[in-house]
């Protein structure tokens, strides 16, 4: 009897057995005043880790609710709505930044599949049931260890009642009765005094660590990690007309094209592009604010290999598209979009985020037509243009343009909002220089469109600014060139349409020299060259004087620079 009694103690729990012994009136050590607390059994790690992250997820909804009053605050005492708006657009993107919105994240699983699974989890087997009935009682007891088990109770009580339900003329049997409860007694003090200690409090599953906001860059540019982000923001606040959620929305969806267009690998492709397109589609030069120039020359498609080459089949004409967007892409990147601009005369311009558009329509409205693959294509550009690349052109200067064309455009005006409008500028092929040269300078501006830049070496660039003058209709114009000492003297001239008279010579400033001829007075037609260039090595001071005579009844544009060279 006294080793299955051990036994029992043994296998209880020791916070348990040493309430035994206070029942018992064992006399032991005072121990100190335990409080009672009652606690449910700790939590399964997946329960607490789907717990955590919902804790994290209020905290991250209420750090962002405070940064947007704080926001709001601070932008209360700004007068200008745009900056607002601003603001507004920033709070949200960095709400989307820390929960992932701009990655696409795998859909998360039905709830009741999760509940489900859930269930599985914190329902045990059957043959498990007793184990976790023992632990769960352990945690309990010890919590509260003053409660007693009624396991160790019973065990007493059952001896002391054996001892009272002994019969009085059995007392040999009796002392050896009372020895061995005397025994069990001290057998269970040595468990307590062996075993009893501080019960370890269960281990809490740790919380799932909070990924950190993720990066996102568009354009060479991170959003919010860099001011000239505020730049990119403001282009689409504009196209939305400020309203906040819809260019957030319109973003999100950027990003998203770009991921899935693989912007990134595309910059980095080689060879896409067909020979001849750098004549369709180029930079040139910058216009007089410093915005770069991209022209398009839709004429050059009346090669029949080029245009074959290009949309004669689907995957051709996505290859040039992306081609298109590849030469976009790189031309963006060399915009500057510092919120402070300050102008240079060199091709990556500061503080320049825009460019001017020149749409050249001389040889292509049989293209635009009548190529069905032509226009499919160039529809497919203008809409990737529109949804993905906002507030991108200064200017949209069409040139060469056909009466029926701006006809069209005047049908389709009441369709296009007025900033859109604004923007657009229309030449007939009569007034195409002219009108370039108002928002581009001549020595900008390529000579097939009348200005003065040419490719390749040339004695001028871009950098030797042009003299514009007027030639009155039925008329003679000069122009004089001053030389101070022995030199030589090189300048280069064009009328705007010719058909003028053209001579020069040299006239010394000593008294009584000689005038000498440098170019003998000739009309030159449309046909002729462009650019007149002349080089003349003078010994004395003197001047060069240019002769124009225009008999026609219209008025001439004349454009002329020089420079002077030392003499060898």
């Amino acid at each position: 009897m006294a080793e299955e009694t051990k036994k029992t103690s043994v296998e209880a729990t020791p916070c348990a057995a040493e309430e035994e012994v206070v029942v018992a009136d064992v006399p032991v050590a005072e121990k100190p005043t335990a409080t009672v607390v009652e606690k449910e059994a700790p939590p399964q790690p997946e329960k607490a880790a789907v717990e955590a992250c919902e804790e994290e997820e209020e905290k991250k909804k209420d750090v962002v609710g405070e940064s947007k009053e704080e926001s709001n605050k601070q932008v209360d005492d700004v007068i200008d709505p745009e900056k607002k708006a601003l603001n507004e657009l920033k709070v949200l993107i960095q709400e989307a930044l820390n929960n992932h919105q701009f990655t696409a994240p795998p859909p998360p699983p039905a709830k009741e599949e999760e509940e489900e699974d859930k269930k599985e989890k914190e329902e045990p087997k059957p043959e498990e049931k007793k184990v976790e009935e023992a632990e769960e009682e352990k945690t309990e007891t010890c919590e509260a260890p003053a409660e007693v088990p009624p396991v160790k109770e019973a065990v007493v009580e059952e001896k002391v009642e054996e001892e009272k339900a002994t019969p009085a003329a059995a007392e040999p049997s009796e002392k050896v009765e009372a020895t061995v409860v005397e025994e069990i007694k001290e057998t269970i003090l040595h468990e307590v005094v062996v075993t009893a200690g501080p019960c370890p409090e269960p281990e809490e599953p740790s919380a799932a660590p909070t990924p950190p906001p993720e990066e996102v860059s568009i354009w060479g540019v991170p959003l919010l990690a860099d001011e000239r982000s505020d730049i990119i923001l403001l282009k689409f606040l504009t196209a939305r007309d400020f309203k906040v959620k819809e260019a957030f929305t319109m973003l999100k969806n950027v990003v998203a094209w770009r991921k899935e267009f693989k912007i990134d690998e595309l910059l980095e492709e080689e060879g896409i592009g067909e020979e001849g397109l750098d004549k369709v589609v180029y930079i040139h030069g910058v216009d007089k604010e410093g915005h770069p120039v991209s022209y398009n020359a839709f004429g050059e498609f009346q090669d029949k290999e080029l245009y074959s080459n290009s949309f004669s089949d689907a995957d051709k004409r996505s290859k040039f598209l992306r081609w298109y967007i590849q030469f976009l892409e790189k031309n963006i990147r060399k915009l500057d979009f510092s919120p402070t601009p300050t102008p240079t005369a060199t091709d990556h311009q500061e503080g320049i985020s825009t460019i001017v558009q020149v749409t050249d329509l001389k040889n292509s409205p049989g293209l635009i037509l009548f190529k069905k693959e032509l226009r499919q294509a160039t529809n497919q550009a203008l809409q990737l243009l529109q949804d993905n690349y906002p507030e991108f052109v200064a200017k949209q200067v069409f040139i060469n343009v056909p009466w029926w064309y701006v006809a069209y455009n005047r049908m389709i005006s009441p369709f296009l909002t007025q900033r859109t409008k604004s923007k657009f500028v229309f030449a007939g092929p009569t007034r195409t220089a002219e009108t370039l040269f108002k928002y581009i300078a001549p020595e900008q501006v390529p000579v097939q469109y009348g200005g003065l830049s040419k490719a390749g070496e040339q004695e001028f660039t871009t950098a030797d600014p042009a003299t514009e003058e007027t030639i009155k209709p039925a008329s003679k114009h000069t122009v004089e060139l001053p030389i101070t000492e022995a030199c030589t003297l090189v300048w280069e001239i064009r009328v705007v349409g010719w058909d003028v008279s053209y001579g020069a010579e040299f006239v010394p400033s000593a008294e009584g020299g000689y005038t000498w001829i440098v170019q003998k007075s000739r009309k030159i037609g449309p046909s002729d060259e462009h650019v007149l260039g002349c080089t003349f090595k003078i010994g004395e001071p003197g001047k060069v004087v240019l002769t124009f005579d225009n008999q026609t009844s219209k008025k001439k544009k004349l454009l002329y620079r020089s420079k002077t060279k030392a003499a060898e």
